[in-house]
């Protein structure tokens, strides 16, 4: 065993490791000792110890003072926070039956024990005195920050409701909590149960040899040898749609594709996705609101619904005309090849690669050999290494939750630790899709010492297939700089307050790290450093670059369309006043006709998919990443005008961005990196569209009085 006990952390007959001081190197999970049924005791003993320390906060006699009341709540429900970081990692990135079934089962308890602090008079009166008395108590701007936090957090949960309606908050909280989780549940398995099998060779026509492969591999593992298995995860399903040439089988798996959790099975997340909608709502009114969206986005930098609408629709026009350009040119070249049809979702990545390859000479396949997964992310290193000075090394001592996950020890120029990181790369059933960044623990100080973060990187890119390396798209490499930008967010944060720390920042500001570090990677000086051919070592050709340069803005209008469709759809659902009545799927059609959405293309997530918004905390969020592209290509243009590896643009980034999570305003913070607020036209640019120069919508810097 490589933890030792507790006081109260015995189980039933047995010790229990969720319990214990990890005795592991850098006290990482022993994930080589937890079994799915330490869970729900683990959990249900640390919600009693957290309950025990808010009873010991409201039951002390002494005048309450900063550290009595506010930094004793932040310190309560350490253990829980621990075991249930690593309990919803495991059930995202590694999960099972039993797991999701104990997710279903502590889900009310979580939330009842949320609502027994935020709805705690006692506790919240205490507060209040901190808050109303705060100017002679000559906080730093850390604890002035922490404070506001958390008293916001009273409010906003329902501190000041009376009784009756405080009891009707619970049932929602309740509610919501387990409708999440099922929505969730409902996607992953309706990616997993989906399989096109195909048995003659002759319809794979198109298909790179290496997807064919991997097809092959997929079948046999699934006891089907000598076909080929196509799967809904996008490392199998938009291969398929971008090569096959059999138009009839791409438009079988499309449909699988975009009617997931819509197949009236029992895994149909139609009703969810109401139920989720119409409880938002009612909770919104019941906290003085007028909508989900309105709560929401009070603390988020765009503030109101209104301001983020404006933002969308001053992008949406010239995104919608460049988009109807792309389809009249696949429209011609489809009419070229004697299908008269009009332009289907399921045409459009595959006549998209034919007119790259045709219009720039550019063939994603033959980009690929030269982004190795392990090139990749040794580009990563050396990117990250020249601007802030850090050192990776692998570690083989460390437990993992799964044998495909490797750990590193990062540290900066000096030696000193910045954390530990976990990444985790290829698609399997017991994870869900996309990509993202969480961390085990985040970064905070104890006295003088800094606690180093634990974080990792959850990825489903392409597999290795025969004796090829896991070869990645330009698109796989985009993300693996984009989750390593959120990675950095975690690893170099500097702050006091655990929830202050890292990525604990707005949702349209959390953005900026990740987006930004994407620039880099497609910077000629930059791919010279990492894009090297994975059989000779050859670095990528002068004339592959400028191919890639050349096509940077090729289909930024189905790109952007698509997701601009998903972000009002998120807001159309999220602005509700009155509960939903009609079937989601007349809803979001009347949502995409009121747009103008052309048929060709629909919302990047569909309702009943759209994990962002229903399971994933982006709620009225989905913006965010347009919003914070205008913040991340303007805070690039602060490199571009002097170098890439600029020491003090770097510095400066690290320092007002990188290290201060969420301990002073994101506008405030961008302004003293940037001297500036941001301007939409570079990201207008990047992208090929055109538009007026405008900027985004000044947020509030003073937060009144709640």
């Amino acid at each position: 065993m490589s933890c030792h006990r507790e006081n109260k952390a015995e189980v039933i007959g047995e010790n229990n490791p969720l319990l214990a001081v990890y005795e592991t190197p850098y006290e990482v999970p022993p994930f080589n000792e937890i079994e799915n049924h330490h869970f729900k005791p683990a959990v249900m003993e640390a919600i009693q110890l957290q309950q025990n320390e808010i009873e010991a906060i409201t039951l002390n006699s002494t005048k309450p003072t900063f550290a009595n009341t506010i930094e004793a709540l932040e310190n309560s429900g350490n253990l829980l926070k621990r075991i249930t970081t690593l309990f919803y990692n495991l059930n995202s990135a590694n999960t099972n039956d039993t797991l999701q079934a104990i997710a279903q089962e502590i889900a009310p308890e979580l939330s009842k024990n949320n609502d027994n602090i935020y709805l705690n008079e006692k506790l919240f009166n205490k507060v209040k005195t901190i808050w109303d008395n705060q100017i002679e108590l000559k906080l730093s701007a850390e604890e002035t920050k922490l404070l506001e936090s958390k008293y916001k957090a009273f409010k906003r949960n329902g501190a000041a409701l009376n009784n009756e309606d405080k009891d009707r908050l619970r049932k929602i909280n309740e509610e919501l909590s387990v409708l999440s989780l099922k929505f969730g549940d409902n996607v992953l398995a309706e990616n997993n149960n989906f399989e096109l099998v195909v048995e003659n060779k002759a319809q794979l026509a198109g298909l790179p040899e290496e997807i064919v492969t991997a097809a092959a591999e997929e079948a046999e593992a699934r006891g089907k040898k000598g076909k080929w298995v196509f799967t809904l995860h996008n490392s199998s399903v938009m291969p398929f749609l971008q090569y096959a040439k059999d138009r009839e089988l791409r438009k079988k798996i499309w449909t699988a594709y975009q009617r997931r959790g819509n197949n009236g099975d029992k895994f149909d997340n139609r009703s969810n996705v109401v139920q989720l909608a119409n409880l938002r709502m009612e909770k919104a009114k019941l906290l003085g609101y007028k909508n989900h969206a309105a709560y929401i986005l009070e603390e988020r930098m765009a503030k109101t619904p209104e301001n983020v609408y404006k933002l969308l629709d001053e992008i949406w026009q010239p995104a919608l005309k460049k988009a109807k350009q792309e389809e009249a040119d696949i429209k011609k070249m489809m009419v070229a090849e004697g299908i008269n049809d009009n332009v289907q979702p399921y045409d459009w990545r595959y006549y998209t690669e034919k007119i790259r390859k045709q219009r720039y000479d550019l063939d994603e396949q033959e980009l690929k050999p030269y982004f190795s997964l392990d090139n990749v992310r040794e580009g990563i290193f050396t990117v990250t290494k020249k601007l802030y000075g850090l050192q990776y090394k692998q570690l083989s001592n460390v437990p993992v939750y799964h044998k495909d996950v490797t750990a590193w020890e990062v540290t900066d120029e000096a030696g000193m630790l910045m954390g530990i990181l976990y990444m985790d790369f290829y698609p399997r059933a017991s994870k869900k899709g996309g990509a993202w960044m969480t961390s085990y623990r985040k970064e905070k100080m104890e006295g003088s010492k800094r606690v180093a973060p634990i974080i990792s990187i959850v990825c489903n890119f392409s597999k290795p297939t025969g004796n090829n390396p896991a070869l990645l798209t330009f698109d796989e490499t985009l993300t693996f700089f984009h989750e390593f930008g959120h990675a950095l967010h975690g690893l170099l944060s500097n702050v006091k307050y655990e929830s202050l720390s890292g990525t604990s920042v707005y949702t349209d500001f959390v953005e900026l790290p990740s987006q930004i570090m994407e620039n880099w990677a497609a910077e000629p000086e930059v791919l010279k450093m990492y894009a090297k051919h994975y059989k000779t070592g050859e670095v990528i050709p002068d004339e592959l670059i400028e191919k890639l340069q050349k096509a940077s803005t090729f289909d930024q209008g189905f790109a952007t369309v698509e997701y601009l469709a998903a972000s009002y759809l998120d807001l159309d659902y999220h602005t509700l006043t009155e509960p939903l009545t009609q079937n989601v799927v007349p809803f979001e059609e009347a949502s995409m006709k009121k747009l103008g959405l052309p048929n060709a293309i629909i919302p990047r997530y569909r309702s009943t998919y759209f994990n962002h918004i229903f399971n994933g905390g982006y709620s009225a969020g989905y913006y965010s990443y347009i919003w914070s592209g205008v913040l991340d290509t303007d805070a690039f243009e602060a490199f571009k005008s002097t170098s890439l590896f600029d020491e003090q643009t770097a510095r400066s980034f690290r320092i007002n961005i990188l290290e201060r999570g969420g301990t002073a305003d994101p506008m405030i913070l961008y302004k003293q990196f940037r001297g500036a607020e941001p301007s939409i036209e570079p990201l207008l640019r990047k992208r090929g569209l055109d538009g007026k120069k405008v900027t985004v919508q000044k947020p509030q810097t003073e937060e009144t009085s709640l």
